[in-house]
């Protein structure tokens, strides 16, 4: 984040973030993407230690009642480390525990919510099924109410810490009624590891390695009414309040990686010569490094301003506009950051020499996950034109079409 847009506070907790990542040991990061360690729970603690996690959450609950912007100054930070750490850092605390903050009982806080902001225990969430992730009511997932507990029978794929966490919050089925309405037909259920809830498959992905990203099998899972999150059948209020963190939370933290191979590229090229003359005198390289700077700074800004909206309570459907133009546009840019810094470096940047290659492939995930650049754009041209539609009913601004020499003749203004 911007320095000057930033209160003393904030600068002094984004910088504890940036001392964590000093303290991070340069084998841990290797041993991530080399796959040798499957879920970094001593990262995580250390975390919790250091009462990183959740920062915009009451103290109450092990907190420091701070807001979205401290929030998304120190997921750029953690981003820095690289793009794995930041997902595994964001999934419990900044996604499952905000959750269970906004629509959990204070004993479901106490249990789930304070140990796992110290680092002592780790979560997962529950969302996307083999057949799909976007499509959040076709949910095949299901849990039968039981009395007392409720059966939970399905499959979670791609789940970061699915290998690791100890407990997860996850979407089911529970209205069978054909004509029930897809938003009254869902519940949240906060869902300890136990017998049968089983890892079934490990991914090995291309970036983001370490995180324990697996397929999760939940086969006649008893899970007691006191882990419903919210309502029964009311799950879709509490996925709409995620979407903020979920969405805008993975957007900021690809700001960190981004800027880290930004800065290896500036570097490298003020030092690497050609022709007898540093290449960064050269238009060909650092217009490139110009263009990276300009969509960091804008990416940047895009997401604070939208911070800022989610802090000021502004109109969730704005918000819901705001969070996906974040999502998009920030990752989309990210990915042409590093995409550049790997231009201006060159051959030797294709290589593990230095790290911009593990970047590259690290922010690939970006504009897939939690949502698609492709859906982040439906949700764009939805609120918006719905904006639009309802600025022009309420007649408020200057008739601008109106502002042309023939603008009267309505002859030729064919539509259909």
């Amino acid at each position: 984040m911007f320095d000057y847009l930033l209160t003393k506070e904030q600068i002094r907790l984004r910088d504890e973030a940036r001392d964590f990542v000093k303290w991070v040991p340069r084998d841990m990061v290797l041993d991530m993407d080399a796959d040798k360690i499957k879920f970094p729970k001593e990262f995580l603690r250390e975390a919790g230690r250091r009462n990183l996690f959740g920062c915009r959450y009451p103290k109450e609950w092990g907190g420091r009642g701070m807001d979205w912007v401290t929030t998304g100054a120190m997921l750029e930070e953690i981003g820095t480390l690289g793009y794995e750490f930041a997902c595994v850092f964001g999934v419990g605390a900044e996604l499952v525990c905000d959750a269970i903050i906004r629509h959990g009982t204070d004993a479901q806080k106490e249990k789930y919510v304070r140990p796992l902001l110290k680092g002592d225990l780790f979560a997962a969430e529950c969302l996307t099924e083999p057949r799909g992730g976007s499509d959040f009511f076709g949910a095949t997932t299901k849990a039968e109410d039981h009395g007392d507990y409720f059966l939970l029978n399905g499959q979670k794929r791609f789940i970061v810490g699915g290998e690791g966490a100890d407990y997860f919050l996850v979407y089911a089925r529970t209205n069978f009624d054909p004509g029930a309405k897809p938003q009254e037909s869902i519940t949240a259920f906060i869902v300890d590891r136990s017998p049968g809830v089983d890892t079934k498959y490990l991914y090995n992905l291309m970036g983001c390695r370490g995180g324990g990203t697996a397929r999760l099998v939940f086969k006649d899972v008893k899970v007691p009414k006191e882990n419903v999150l919210g309502a029964i059948n009311g799950a879709y209020s509490v996925f709409n309040t995620m979407m903020i963190p979920e969405r805008l939370g993975t957007a900021i933290m690809t700001l960190g990686s981004a800027r880290v191979a930004l800065e290896i590229a500036t570097h490298y090229t003020t030092r690497r010569k050609a022709f007898g003359l540093p290449i960064n005198t050269f238009q060909g390289v650092s217009f490139q490094v110009a263009e990276g700077a300009m969509l960091l700074d804008a990416a940047r800004s895009l997401g604070y301003t939208t911070c800022r909206a989610v802090d000021a309570g502004v109109n969730m459907d704005r918000v819901r506009r705001m969070i996906s133009e974040s999502k998009k546009f920030i990752t989309e840019s990210c990915q042409k950051i590093v995409h550049n810094a790997m231009q201006v470096v060159g051959g030797i940047g294709y290589t593990n020499v230095f790290p911009i290659e593990r970047i590259y492939r690290d922010v690939r995930l970006a504009s897939i996950w939690t949502g698609t650049s492709e859906v982040m754009a439906m949700i764009i041209a939805h609120e918006w034109y719905r904006e639009q539609k309802k600025a022009r009913a309420e007649a408020k601004m200057r008739d601008f079409e109106a502002d042309a020499a023939e603008a009267f003749a309505e002859e030729e203004k064919i539509y259909e």
